[in-house]
């Protein structure tokens, strides 16, 4: 039976301006880091795009070694937009990115013109695509002048290939010069994509103050610690978890004891607030004015709909916001 989206996704989602542009980006956006590659079930990552884009979240962020296999998540969402998306592609903000090693050799890693032009052309054949509304350099190169990975950018957008240019995991001084180089070449940085959470609060020293600063809008990836702000492992590893799987980017080793009773305090205190822990930690990361979106992952629908509803409170009193910080410092 055709995809039909739901009439009402755009009545509860709130939407946030990027940055100093025109675009407007959801408060909650979905990434297929996990969950969505060639060993996943196909038919659970359809349902869990269905589900965003039904919840308003318009925003979808991928790069192109995400699996595994890398490369199979954009894959796996090309057969998604053929099937389901073709007729909603202009409500769509679909994302990739390029930094990190995809393919032997010397051009197949890094910073350079030749790999960042040669992964999004890669990218969008398997994604099926024309053109990515954002395309990010995923990490500075050291070896690579910053004029040269910045000069890709720019050719990036003007040879069509993608509306906007952003960057991630960009240190303060770096996103600084990388923003004054785009600008001078008539690209604008769009975006910074680093990561942020209670647990990793690395972009406060400095980095959200830069980027207010730049009118560059911030999406922050794995702002629930990838589960652990989560009442997930509360009571032990679940077989279906980031830790459990074999491929998995989370290692049990960080799920402390001291970890546990933290989350479990910041879930008491999440209850106290009816939200579930999710929904405060994705609150929390929201509460900051540079942050435009949040960007989640899942492995079920129910997760995305968990999420979307984070938007119903936002919010936080200085005695919770305290009180918060009382927890993170124990």
């Amino acid at each position: 039976m055709p995809y039909e989206a739901s009439p009402t996704r755009y009545e509860t989602m709130r939407y946030n301006r990027c940055g100093g542009s025109g675009l407007r980006l959801p408060a909650i956006s979905l990434g297929l880091w996990q969950n969505f590659g060639g060993l996943e079930v196909f038919e659970n990552a359809r349902a869990m795009v269905r589900q965003a884009f039904d919840l308003g979240i318009t925003h979808f962020d991928l790069a192109n070694n995400y699996g595994p296999p890398p490369g199979s998540a954009e894959e796996n969402f090309g057969r998604i937009i053929a099937r389901d998306f073709r007729p909603y592609r202009d409500q769509m903000i679909i994302s990739s990115k390029a930094g990190y090693r995809m393919w032997p050799g010397p051009y197949g890693d890094a910073g350079s013109r030749k790999y960042l032009v040669a992964s999004l052309d890669q990218s969008l054949r398997r994604l099926g695509l024309d053109y990515v509304d954002i395309f990010y350099h995923h990490r500075p190169d050291a070896e690579t002048p910053l004029e040269e990975s910045m000069a890709a950018l720019d050719h990036i957008v003007r040879s069509g290939r993608a509306l906007y240019a952003g960057i991630s995991n960009y240190p303060p001084e770096t996103t600084r010069q990388a923003a004054a180089i785009l600008r001078q070449l008539g690209t604008p940085c769009l975006i910074h994509q680093p990561s942020y959470s209670m647990f990793n609060r690395w972009v406060e020293d400095g980095l959200l103050a830069t980027l207010e600063q730049e009118e560059i809008g911030c999406i922050v990836f794995s702002p629930l610690a990838q589960g652990l702000l989560t009442d997930k492992y509360l009571r032990g590893v679940p077989p279906e978890s980031r830790v459990a799987k074999p491929h998995g980017t989370l290692r049990q080793d960080r799920i402390t004891e001291e970890t546990k009773t933290r989350i479990e305090k910041l879930n008491w205190l999440a209850a106290d607030r009816g939200q579930s822990l999710a929904q405060m930690a994705l609150a929390w990361v929201l509460r900051q004015p540079a942050v435009t979106s949040a960007l989640i992952g899942a492995s079920r629908p129910e997760q995305i709909e968990n999420a979307a509803g984070t938007i119903e409170k936002l919010k936080f009193s200085e005695q919770e916001l305290a009180k918060i910080e009382q927890i993170l410092r124990q």
